[in-house]
């Protein structure tokens, strides 16, 4: 009987751009180090493809539409496996690849599946599952197979910038590539034991993991980030800076060379591999006049008084899955498709430059989903509201025994201080944190807001960690109306690159506090333009379930991440995150967050 084995590939392919200028002539545009395909361990050196697809007697059998969901920071995708089917799986740039033998395909192009799973495309023996972020052979991802109460089996696939697995040994001996039906692979390691099948609708489990797992969850007191040591050789580099550039203008969408149009022939794009961003340079001769359009699925370049030999160039970064030319009766058109969604604000970065060398001007398009808006504030949008004053709620002090409205009080905490400085990198956690809450204290405290908080200055409340995370959650005393604590995030070194963006936590301690934290997410992304990580309630966190008001905890970036670090280094990218932040409170203090519904007594 022929053995069937499992086939893990990481293989990534860099597109090769041919150049009218020599590298040379951009001190700024650099190439990322060869790097030689990893090879899964034990493996043979020489592993066969698998084979063709036969449809052959299974026209009637098919594979595809994917049930997802979304559990705090990891997307569930789940595949029904018929009788006979098998697959590979293949991690690379731009997601995760299963060829499939034994079924026929559902032809599908689908978007967002979830936060890690930006759009899913399946055809002709494949399906391809496309993630904001590379995967390797044990990050990003992990996969198994499993029966459902049905008695049928489907394939888990679960992603997430912090899932562990992929390729490793323990995984190779969960996922199979035979389903029930087919004969078993002796290359494989046996396949657990199943427990009884559970309820229609439910995934088995080992009763020891998910044990494991609850302990793991119910003793976490602190955020992901808190638990990073500081990178041995410092933080990632950041990408060259563009000469001249002004990362506090907004990038114009369009614009024109001087000179005139000569109908040119363009070189393709030249392109800069660098951390966590990817440049694009294309070589414009006179007179030539183009307009960036952003969009879900990258940029699109529309040029005038130009052409363009078609073509298309895939699997080229994390940040530039592909670029292809194509011919306009008036020019041509260039579309980039990146690793993330971008808007006018956020995502990208251009600027046109004048010739190194001869008359070809560069517009120089940078690529990064942890771009955000680093635009000032105008002083007028530095505002709040006022907010409107709350009953006085029992045991709240009251200077005058006739009062019975006073003003709403919130709790502030900037993450750590003292002799914990939080996480370490672009940024100290502990320094950025606090200039961010003495600047959300002074919008809300102007909009009429009674501001308490847990540090004003470069200290803690206790030696003791947990006794400081106790103290600072029972600030939220009665007549209080809300808790938010700000932090910044890390990644470890090797996975430093995965990490960036927005994300605010929540824990069950009141019915209110994940529509809090959803305000707050919302109006930080929106003002920011940072990529959003969503909402995450998937850890038990000190400073939140001590707490016995609404609260939430905002992770405003990532000090590991080249580009998200300059974020935080910059003070306009601060402003706007603290106007995000005090926008959001005041939302729910006024709004009580929910309709009809009132925040500790909070009233419209």
């Amino acid at each position: 009987m022929k053995q069937k084995i499992i086939f893990f590939s990481s293989a990534m392919l860099l597109g090769a751009a041919g150049a009218g200028l020599a590298q040379g002539s951009d001190p700024f545009v650099r190439e990322a180090p060869a790097q030689a395909a990893p090879v899964l361990q034990g493996a043979s050196a020489a592993v066969p493809a698998p084979a063709p697809i036969n449809l052959t007697g299974v026209q009637n059998v098919t594979f595809g539409s994917p049930r997802s969901s979304q559990n705090g920071g990891v997307t569930r995708v789940v595949f029904d496996l018929p009788d006979g089917v098998s697959y590979t799986l293949t991690p690379t740039f731009s997601g995760l690849r299963l060829d499939v033998q034994g079924a026929r395909v559902l032809p599908t192009v689908s978007g967002r599946l979830g936060d890690n799973v930006s759009e899913y495309r399946a055809g002709g023996g494949q399906a391809t599952l496309i993630t904001p972020y590379p995967l390797s052979l044990t990050a990003g991802w992990q996969a198994m197979e499993a029966t459902i109460g049905s008695g049928g089996r489907v394939l888990i696939l679960d992603f997430g910038a912090g899932v562990k697995g992929g390729a490793s040994p323990e995984l190779g001996k969960l996922v199979r590539t035979v389903a029930q039906g087919s004969a078993p692979s002796a290359a494989l390691a046996p396949a657990p034991t199943l427990p009884a099948p559970l309820p229609t609708g439910t995934v088995s489990v080992s009763t020891a993991q998910t044990t494991t797992a609850r302990a793991t969850t119910a003793q976490t007191t602190l955020p992901p980030g808190d638990t990073v040591a500081p990178a041995p050789g410092g933080a990632l580099p950041p990408a060259p800076a563009l000469p001249g550039a002004d990362s506090q203008t907004l990038s114009a969408l369009s614009g024109q060379v001087p000179g005139t149009p000569r109908g040119a022939l363009l070189t393709p794009p030249r392109i800069g591999k660098n951390p966590g961003q990817t440049r694009v340079v294309l070589d414009l001769p006179p007179g030539t006049a183009y307009r960036i359009v952003p969009g879900g699925i990258g940029l699109r370049v529309e040029l005038t008084g130009v052409s363009v030999t078609p073509q298309v160039v895939q699997n080229i970064s994390p940040e530039l899955r592909s670029w292809r030319a194509e011919t306009t009766p008036g020019g041509a058109v260039f579309t980039l498709l990146t690793g993330a969604p971008t808007t006018p604000r956020s995502g990208w970065r251009a600027q046109l430059l004048p010739p190194a060398s001869g008359d070809l001007s560069r517009l120089a398009i940078d690529l990064s989903p942890a771009l955000a808006d680093l635009t000032p504030l105008a002083p007028q949008e530095k505002l709040l509201a006022a907010v409107p004053a709350v009953p006085a709620a029992r045991g709240m002090a009251i200077l005058a025994l006739s009062a019975s409205y006073v003003r709403p009080r919130v709790v502030i905490d900037p993450g750590h201080g003292g002799r914990d400085p939080g996480a370490v990198g672009a940024v100290i956690e502990k320094e950025v944190v606090l200039d961010v809450a003495l600047r959300v204290a002074a919008l809300l405290r102007a909009a009429g807001v009674d501001v308490v908080l847990t540090r004003d200055r470069d200290g803690e409340l206790n030696p003791d960690k947990n006794t400081d995370l106790t103290l600072r959650a029972k600030m939220g005393t009665p007549g209080t109306q809300l808790f938010v604590s700000i932090h910044v995030n890390a990644m470890d070194a090797r996975s430093a690159l995965r990490g960036y963006g927005v994300e605010t936590w929540w824990n069950p301690n009141h019915p209110l506090s994940s529509s809090l934290a959803a305000l707050l997410q919302t109006h930080v992304v929106n003002e920011t333009g940072a990529y959003s990580q969503g909402l995450k309630n998937s850890q038990s966190l000190a400073v939140l379930r001590n707490s016995r008001i609404p609260a939430a905890l905002v992770e405003i970036g990532y000090t590991s991440h080249p580009v998200d670090g300059l974020n935080l280094q910059d003070t306009n990218y601060r402003d706007r995150v603290a106007l995000g932040i005090a926008q959001g409170i005041r939302e729910a203090l006024v709004t009580g967050i929910v309709d009809g519904g009132a925040v500790g007594g909070a009233g419209k």
